[in-house]
């Protein structure tokens, strides 16, 4: 995947959940729904 297509991969992802699940929740839970979103993706990361 290039660069600018793993980028758009990453903002969607961000903007679906900040859609479905708004603010005020705790940075930690966000972060578990992004790893959980790019798991299933099947895009490798380092946490």
């Amino acid at each position: 995947m290039k660069h600018s297509e793993l980028t758009l991969t990453i903002i969607g992802i961000c903007i679906k959940i900040d859609e479905q699940l708004g603010p005020g929740l705790l940075e930690s839970v966000y972060e578990k729904i992004i790893c959980y979103e790019l798991n299933k993706l099947g895009i490798s990361f380092t946490r």
